[in-house]
C-alpha cells in the first residue's frame, strides 16, 4: 500500500528513534549499575582501610562485642578461612524495614592480638536500586521528550520543506489540457523543485501546442470536408434517381451509406470541437423526465429492428440546468449506444432516481474495457456501424457541465449512470 511522502520520512525517523531507545535503555541501566557497584566497592575498601589504619592497631579481642553492638554495617567476625578480600552480594533480614534486603558485602582477613578474624563491611543495595530506577525513569522521560520533540520538529520542517512540491502536485492534478488554464508553479529556493517546475512547464507548453495544433487541424479538416461531402451526397442522390441496373443500384446504395457515415463522423468532430470551445453557453432549467418521454417514440421505432423492449422507471421528477441542444445530443447518444450494442430480444431500462439518470441494457456477456470506453474512436465491436465518437461526446458534455458519468456491468447488464 502506497504511503504519503511525509508519513514515509517520519516513519523512518520514528523507527530509528525507537531503535535508539531500545538500545540505550538497557545500556544505560547496565552502565549505571556497574558504576554504582564500583562506587560501592570503593566505599567498602575505604571503610576497611580506615579500620586497619585507625582502629586495628589498638584493637583488642574484648572490644569486638562492643564494636559489633554499635556498628551496624561494619563488624568483626570469627575467621571463616578466607585468605584474601572477597566482595559479594548477600541478602539479610532488616529488622528496621522488616524485610529481606540485598547488601554488597566485603570480607577481609585481619589479625587481632595474633589471632585471625574476618573484617565484614556491607552497604545496603536497596538505595542503589531506587536510585537506578529513579535515574532510569528520568532518563526515559528525557529520551521520550527529546524524541517527541525531534519528531514534531522534523515533521513540521519536512512539511514546510515539501510544501512547494505539494503545491506543484495540486496544480498538475487540476490541469486539463483542453481548458487553456496553464498551471502556475511556485518559485522556491530549492534547486530540485525549481528544476522540476521548469521541466513540467516545458512539457505542458509542448503538449499544449501539439494539442492545439491537432484540434485546429481537425476543425479545419471537418469544415473543409463539409462542402465536398455535400456535393458528393447530391451527386449520389442524382445517381439514385436514374434508371440503374441492379448491380449499379447496389453500388450506389453502398456509396450512399458510406457518405452518410462520413457525414455523421464529420458532424460529430465539429460537435466535439464546439463543445471543447464552449460554444453552448445558453442554459435553462429542463425537466429530464419529460425530455426523455418526448423522444421515446422515436427510439422505440429504432429499437424495433432488434425487438428490444424499452422500460422507463421514473421514481421522481428530476430538474437540471443544461443547454437543450447538448442535452439532446447526450440523450440521443446514450439511446443509440444502448440500441446499437444490444442483442436481439434484449431490453433497455431507463431509470431516474434522486439526482441520477441511468441507461441499462442487455448486450455482450463480458464487461467493456473501462479505461478506453470514453476515448475517441474507441469501439468494443470493430464491426459496429458507429464511428466511436458517441461516448466521447457524452463524456465531454458531462465534463463541461461538471456532471459525472460511470460505467457498470452486473448480471450481464451494461449500465451508464450520470450523476447531476
Amino acid at each position: 500500500m502506497a504511503k504519503k511522502l511525509l508519513q514515509k520520512s517520519t516513519g523512518n525517523i520514528l523507527i530509528f528513534s525507537v531503535l535508539i531507545l531500545l538500545v540505550s535503555a538497557p545500556l544505560f541501566y547496565f552502565t549505571t549499575n556497574y558504576l554504582y557497584l564500583e562506587e560501592t566497592d570503593e566505599t567498602l575498601n575505604l571503610h576497611k582501610k580506615e579500620f586497619i589504619e585507625n582502629d586495628l592497631p589498638g584493637f583488642r579481642i574484648q572490644d569486638i562485642a562492643v564494636w559489633n553492638k554499635y556498628n551496624r554495617n561494619v563488624s568483626i567476625l570469627p575467621a571463616n578461612g578466607i585468605k584474601k578480600d572477597m566482595v559479594f552480594v548477600k541478602v539479610y533480614f532488616d529488622k528496621l524495614e522488616n524485610e529481606d534486603e540485598p547488601y554488597r558485602e566485603l570480607n577481609a582477613p585481619i589479625v587481632i592480638e595474633g589471632k585471625p578474624f574476618t573484617f565484614s563491611a556491607r552497604i545496603n543495595l536497596i538505595e542503589k536500586r531506587d536510585m537506578v530506577f529513579s535515574t532510569g525513569l528520568l532518563f526515559l522521560l528525557i529520551i521520550v521528550l527529546m524524541l517527541t520533540g525531534i519528531l514534531i520538529i522534523t515533521k513540521t520542517a519536512t512539511k514546510r520543506l515539501w510544501k512547494p512540491f505539494y503545491v506543484t502536485l495540486e496544480q498538475i492534478r487540476g490541469f486539463e489540457i483542453d481548458k487553456n488554464q496553464k498551471p502556475e508553479f511556485p518559485s522556491t529556493d530549492i534547486d530540485e523543485f525549481n528544476n522540476l517546475n521548469a521541466s513540467l512547464e516545458r512539457l505542458i507548453d509542448k503538449n499544449t501546442n501539439i494539442y492545439n495544433t491537432q484540434r485546429e487541424f481537425i476543425e479545419n479538416a471537418a469544415h473543409e470536408l463539409q462542402t465536398p461531402l455535400a456535393l458528393f451526397q447530391s451527386r449520389i442522390d442524382m445517381l439514385l434517381q436514374l434508371d440503374l441496373s441492379k448491380e449499379q443500384s447496389v453500388l450506389a446504395a453502398s456509396l450512399n451509406n458510406d457518405v452518410a457515415r462520413m457525414n455523421r463522423l464529420n458532424k460529430n468532430l465539429l460537435l466535439l470541437s464546439k463543445i471543447e470551445n464552449d460554444n453552448f453557453p445558453d442554459k435553462q432549467e429542463i425537466l429530464l423526465n419529460d425530455y426523455i418521454k418526448k423522444h421515446l417514440d422515436f427510439f422505440t421505432e429504432q429499437a424495433k429492428s432488434k425487438h428490444l423492449s424499452i422500460i422507463t422507471e421514473f421514481t421522481e421528477n428530476l430538474k437540471i440546468t443544461a443547454n437543450p441542444a447538448l442535452l439532446e445530443v447526450l440523450i440521443n447518444n446514450l439511446f443509440l449506444n444502448a440500441i446499437r450494442h444490444n442483442v436481439k430480444n434484449g431490453k433497455i431500462v431507463i431509470t431516474i432516481a434522486g439526482n441520477t439518470l441511468a441507461f441499462v441494457n442487455s448486450g455482450p456477456e463480458t464487461a467493456l474495457a473501462n479505461d478506453k470506453l470514453f476515448n475517441r474512436f474507441s469501439k468494443s465491436d470493430p464491426s459496429s456501424q458507429g464511428n466511436g465518437l458517441g461516448l466521447a461526446i457524452v463524456k465531454k458534455i458531462t465534463e463541461l457541465n461538471h456532471w459525472n458519468i460511470s460505467y457498470s456491468f452486473y448480471n450481464s447488464l451494461h449500465g451508464f449512470t450520470i450523476t447531476f
